[in-house]
C-alpha cells in the first residue's frame, strides 16, 4: 500500500469498519472514520467525522476532502427482529440510495477508489455439493439484504462505467472473529456450553473468511493496479462442514465437544417445526466459494490459515 493513500472508511464502528481503521492506521495510512455520532475514546492517529445516519441526503463533503479512496462498510444488514413496518424500503434506502449517494459525491470530491464491501448472498444463499459460486456465476439474491446489495452493485458499476471511479467490488460469505454475532455467536454458545449436541453426521460444506484474512484481502484492493473494475470472491483456504467446524471450534477453544449423529433431514424438520427454517439452512446447507481468481488477479493469499484464525479469534474469547 502507498504512503500516500488516504482512506475513508464507513461504517467505523461496526463489526468490519471499526476493525479495518485500527489495521490501517497501525499500517501508516490516513484514515478517516466515518461514524453516525462523534466518536468516544477516539484515537489521535485516526480522523473521526460524524455524518449522521446513512442516507440519500446525508452531507459527506468535508468527510471526503482529500481522500484517495473510500471503503464503504456501512449497510443495513439482517436484522434478527424487525419492528419496521416497510423493511425492504429501508434497506433499499440505506444500502442503495444512500450508497450510490456517497458514490457521486465521491467522484465529485475527486476520489479514485470505490471499495464496496457486499456479500456472497448476491449469488444466492446455497451451492450445489462440488458446485462453488465464482465472480463469474449469474447472481440470485434472495431477500431484502441480498436484493438491495446487487442493486446497489449494478448502480455502482453503471457510475463507474460513466466516471471512471475505480470500483472494486469484495463479496465476503461469513465473516467471523472478535465480536462476531449472528449464527456464528450461536454455534461459540452451542460449544461452549458442552452439552451433547446432535451435528455429529452433517456432510454440507461451508465457506468462510477470518476477519484478519479479509482486512487484508481489503487492504490489498486499496491500491492495487490490477483490482480496479473487478468483483472479487474471498475466503479461508478451507471450507468446513458444520460437524467439522464445532470440532474445530472446541479445540480453538479448549473446550470438550460430544456429537451424536441426527439426520440431517430429521434435523431440518425439527428447526422448522420450532420456526428456525432459514436457521437450519444455513447450518445445513453448502455455501462454497471458489476465490481462485481473486488470489491470481492479486497475488494475494490469506495470511491466516482457518486453524490459526480460529484459535486467533476465539482461543481466549469471553462468551
Amino acid at each position: 500500500m502507498t504512503e500516500h493513500a488516504r482512506v475513508l472508511v464507513t461504517g467505523a464502528t461496526g463489526f468490519i469498519g471499526s476493525a479495518l481503521v485500527s489495521v490501517l492506521a497501525q499500517q501508516g495510512v490516513v484514515v478517516t472514520a466515518a461514524t453516525r455520532q462523534p466518536a468516544a475514546n477516539a484515537s489521535p492517529s485516526v480522523r473521526n467525522m460524524a455524518v449522521g445516519a446513512l442516507s440519500a441526503n446525508t452531507n459527506w463533503a468535508q468527510a471526503l476532502a482529500g481522500q484517495t479512496t473510500v471503503v464503504h462498510c456501512a449497510a443495513r444488514a439482517h436484522v434478527m427482529q424487525e419492528t419496521a413496518t416497510d423493511p425492504t424500503a429501508l434497506y433499499r434506502e440505506v444500502n442503495v440510495l444512500a450508497t450510490l449517494h456517497l458514490a457521486r459525491q465521491a467522484v465529485a470530491a475527486g476520489v479514485r477508489r470505490f471499495i464496496f464491501i457486499s456479500t456472497i448472498k448476491v449469488n444466492g444463499e446455497s451451492t450445489g455439493p462440488g458446485q462453488p459460486f465464482t465472480a463469474c456465476t449469474k447472481p440470485g439474491p434472495q431477500g431484502a439484504y441480498a436484493e438491495t446489495k446487487y442493486e446497489a452493485e449494478l448502480g455502482l458499476q453503471a457510475l463507474a462505467a460513466e466516471t471512471g471511479l475505480e470500483l472494486v467490488i469484495i463479496r465476503p460469505p461469513l465473516v467471523y472473529g472478535a465480536g462476531v454475532k449472528g449464527n456464528f455467536l450461536a454455534l461459540l454458545k452451542l460449544v461452549k456450553t458442552g452439552v451433547p449436541l446432535p451435528f455429529g453426521r452433517v456432510n454440507n460444506r461451508r465457506s468462510m473468511v477470518a476477519l484478519p484474512n479479509l482486512l487484508s484481502l481489503i487492504g490489498c484492493c486499496v491500491d492495487h493496479p490490477d483490482a480496479s473494475g473487478q468483483v472479487f470472491l474471498v475466503k479461508d483456504g478451507q471450507d468446513f462442514s458444520t460437524t467439522e467446524l464445532l470440532r474445530a471450534l472446541a479445540r480453538a477453544l479448549g473446550q470438550s465437544l460430544r456429537l451424536f449423529p441426527v439426520p440431517q433431514k430429521l434435523l431440518y424438520l425439527g428447526a422448522c417445526m420450532v420456526g428456525q427454517r432459514l436457521r437450519a439452512k444455513r447450518f445445513l446447507e453448502c455455501l462454497q466459494v471458489d476465490d481462485s481468481a481473486t488470489r491470481e488477479r492479486l497475488n494475494w493469499v490469506p495470511p491466516l490459515t482457518a486453524g490459526e484464525a480460529l484459535v486467533l479469534c476465539f482461543g481466549v474469547a469471553e462468551l
